[in-house]
């Protein structure tokens, strides 16, 4: 009755091909950008953004970059932290080097210059795999969060070591520095989620996908039938990485405003957004908007019922935190591997049948 796609038919190819085939789904993805675009703005408060939107959406970004690198190619991956802190730092120095050029474009070369980085990284994964690529990835977190912080060329010689977004404007309107609204800041990174999670999912629907995921599945038979696993793997990083360098250039310049690489791009930055891939679900771009979504809600219900409403101390409530993660991840990983995104298909599946049983 609520979730039917009888009648709804196509008559041509690119009908049949395109993103959302069932009209249910593409209206409803309509309203949602709809009220993303058209009402948040003007209804959301300062403490909202800064708390739930803005993270949300930058981690949403990187958790499909990580997702595609691992979910669908099968890649495992520990240096997302120490790639978002490359492109946080690309960022920072294009925008003191180009000062009149447009922040867009800064983010845009920041996640070109991540995936570079990240291909050379990359290049272990066509010789070892499984936890040896994941030793080398993790050897790539510490090495990359070793030269940010030694190599003061990174960060123009500052006394303090510590990288500053200077204000950069969009039509007029600051979306970095101290004087930025909070609408401006969250239209400026729903553009880029949105134009990550389209390029996502058509990336991993087309030739380059199918390559990904017969590597992920089997990747001497993938190479039998002719996938190239030096192309797969190799753009598989670079995507990846593109996606969690933008990630990273608007964590430093749109959310922080300041960044000191140790305390904020380290070893639990990698480990939390993987936790966001393995609950939201596996080979999934709902899954990574699902895992982003909760992991970054968490922490403020936990803060509004526990600290505020219970009184509890804050230390506990930020255990309790580790414990939730932690019961979760061993759950899904043991029950429901393939995470929120699962769940939310087998809704799916029942509104289709209803009220009829399954």
């Amino acid at each position: 009755m609520f979730y039917r796609e009888a009648g709804d038919f196509s008559t041509t190819y690119p009908q049949d091909s395109q993103t959302f085939p069932i009209r249910f789904d593409r209206y409803r993805y309509y309203v949602v950008l709809a009220i993303a675009v058209f009402v948040m703005p003007f209804v959301m408060t300062d403490y909202l953004v800064n708390s739930i939107f803005l993270p949300f959406l930058i981690y949403a970004i990187a958790a499909i970059g990580l997702n595609i690198l691992t979910g669908y190619c099968g890649q495992v991956s520990l240096g997302t932290g120490g790639f978002m802190a490359v492109g946080a730092y690309a960022c920072y120095k294009l925008m003191t080097a180009f000062p009149d050029v447009n922040i867009f474009f800064h983010v845009i070369l920041a996640g070109g210059v991540t995936a570079a980085v990240g291909t050379a990284f990359g290049l272990p994964s066509l010789r070892i795999k499984g936890f040896y690529l994941a030793v080398a990835t993790l050897a790539a977190q510490f090495f990359l969060v070793w030269l940010f912080n030694k190599v003061s060329w990174f960060y123009n010689y500052s006394a303090s070591g510590q990288i500053n977004a200077p204000e950069r404007t969009v039509f007029g309107i600051p979306v970095t520095g101290a004087n930025t609204d909070a609408w401006a800041t969250y239209l400026f990174c729903l553009v880029f989620t949105v134009g990550a999670a389209i390029l996502a999912r058509n990336l991993t629907r087309g030739a380059m996908g199918r390559q990904w995921m017969a590597i992920r599945d089997m990747d001497i038979a993938a190479e039998i039938i002719g996938v190239n696993p030096l192309k797969a793997k190799l753009t598989a990083f670079a995507v990846s990485s593109f996606f969690v360098g933008v990630s990273g250039a608007l964590f430093f310049a749109v959310y922080l405003g300041a960044v000191e690489v140790g305390e904020v791009f380290g070893i639990t930055k990698s480990f939390l957004v993987l936790f966001m891939i393995i609950i939201g679900g596996l080979g999934s771009i709902f899954g990574s908007f699902a895992g982003a979504a909760f992991l970054v809600v968490l922490p403020v219900v936990l803060k509004i019922v526990g600290v505020d409403m219970l009184g509890w101390p804050t230390d506990i409530v930020a255990h309790f935190q580790l414990v939730i993660v932690g019961a979760l991840i061993i759950i899904f990983l043991r029950y429901e591997p393939h995470g929120i995104a699962q769940l939310w298909r087998v809704a799916k599946e029942k509104l289709r049948l209803w009220p009829f049983p399954h």
